[in-house]
């Protein structure tokens, strides 16, 4: 036997690599063997996608797989560390991409760029062997998971807003439900918020997304889960943590149950009834007899100092406002007397009342309700709301 021969557990490459993971009590040589050769699929580039794709570039995942349609915006910064200033208006995938690469050039990535969605959705997550819900909207949550389980995929499920971050996996075991035997039914668009109308806070989805990637390397490395039935939920305002015990796998869910009804894709907007992504719907509830433009409300503000109702609420209020504008949020406008609205708004003489909100949606629904409490005024919200404003009439106007 020579002197320059060994038996080799992983190679010299990856011991220097990945040597402080593979010392690891319980990790070791057999959990690194098997990140190396799995492939993980990611749905979502945003603030949560962004430090699962890190983290499992650095752990050394053989290759990793990105969906995503949109494109890296100033606003993401704060909270999506993968994106950098010199990647605005560039592809989200493309970015995460290259800020993985450079972190680990031995890994193969792979972008699949556009809406993850029913006809694409069975085609690209066949190829993986785990997937990672980082996405942010209810329709892709479904899709995602009733693909799953049709693929017989386990999920790494998280979401985060505000102060507030969860973590759950499903379908990992015989008894562990799907998200479908929780949730059979999609909630109200009308009471959904995401982070671009309720906020979040970096380190939040930091938290939850590194989470997600240890859960990750758990199930790939040891068979493992800490959260399989389980629902990790974190409160960053408070420092607190609590982890809830889930029902087991429902025998009648229309996925995973056993006797199936749902065995392929179906149309997730209809189903939910809002679209397949985070962005803000623009809504048209009202007649246009009951809407004035940015440019109309400009000019008659030009001649008169008009009545101006803000339904916002009091922080995006403070973010900054039209002068004349009276902040009463949409809340207080459904709770309130007539009386005590007409009095904070000075409302007399019959004057017409105007609606203004962040992108014009929450003022028509205020206007549905100023209706009836308001026979004697004519009421009319401003389209686009202040967002229309800073584009089309001012441009220091922030915009968020």
């Amino acid at each position: 036997m020579d002197d320059f021969s060994w038996t080799a557990g992983v190679s010299r490459d990856d011991a220097q690599r990945y040597s402080r993971q593979i010392l690891v009590n319980d990790f070791g040589v057999k959990a690194q063997k098997s990140l190396l050769s799995s492939k993980v699929l990611i749905i979502g580039a945003g603030g949560l996608g962004c430090p699962v794709g890190i983290y499992l570039a650095g752990a050394g995942i053989g290759t990793i797989g990105i969906v995503d349609y949109d494109t890296v915006s100033i606003d993401n910064l704060h909270r999506q560390i993968a994106h950098k200033e010199s990647e605005v208006g560039k592809r989200k995938t493309d970015s995460l991409k290259n800020s993985i690469l450079a972190l680990n050039s031995r890994i193969c990535v792979e972008i699949h760029e556009g809406t993850f969605d029913s006809k694409s959705a069975m085609e690209i997550v066949k190829n993986y062997d785990i997937v990672c819900d980082c996405s942010d909207n209810v329709a892709t949550r479904y899709l995602v998971n009733d693909v799953c389980v049709i693929l017989n995929k386990t999920l790494v499920s998280g979401s985060a807003l505000r102060w507030d971050g969860q973590l759950s996996v499903y379908h990992f075991g015989e008894d562990c439900p799907c998200y479908r035997c929780l949730f059979p039914n999609p909630p109200n668009p009308e009471n959904v918020t995401n982070c671009s109308e309720g906020g979040v806070l970096g380190p939040i989805v930091g938290i939850i997304g590194s989470l997600q990637a240890l859960e990750v390397l758990k199930i790939l490395g040891m068979k493992e889960s800490s959260y399989a039935g389980k629902m990790f939920l974190f409160n960053g305002r408070d420092g607190k943590t609590r982890t809830i015990g889930l029902r087991k796998r429902d025998k009648n869910c229309a996925v995973c149950g056993d006797s199936p009804t749902v065995i392929k894709p179906i149309d997730y907007v209809l189903f939910c009834g809002a679209g397949a992504h985070d962005k803000v719907e623009n809504l048209k509830i009202l007649a246009d007899s009951e809407r004035i433009s940015v440019e109309e409300y400009r000019d008659l503000r030009r001649i008169e100092k008009p009545i101006l109702l803000d339904t916002r609420p009091n922080l995006e209020f403070e973010i900054a406002h039209l002068p004349e504008a009276k902040n009463i949020t949409l809340s207080e406008v459904k709770n309130l007397e007539a009386e005590k609205i007409a009095q904070t708004l000075e409302a007399t003489n019959n004057r017409d009342i105007f609606v203004i909100c962040h992108r014009g949606n929450d003022s028509q629904r205020a206007v549905e309700i100023l209706r009836d409490k308001f026979a004697n005024h004519k009421i009319r919200d401003i389209i686009g709301g202040y967002d229309k404003w800073a584009k089309n009439i001012n441009q220091d106007f922030p915009i968020y």
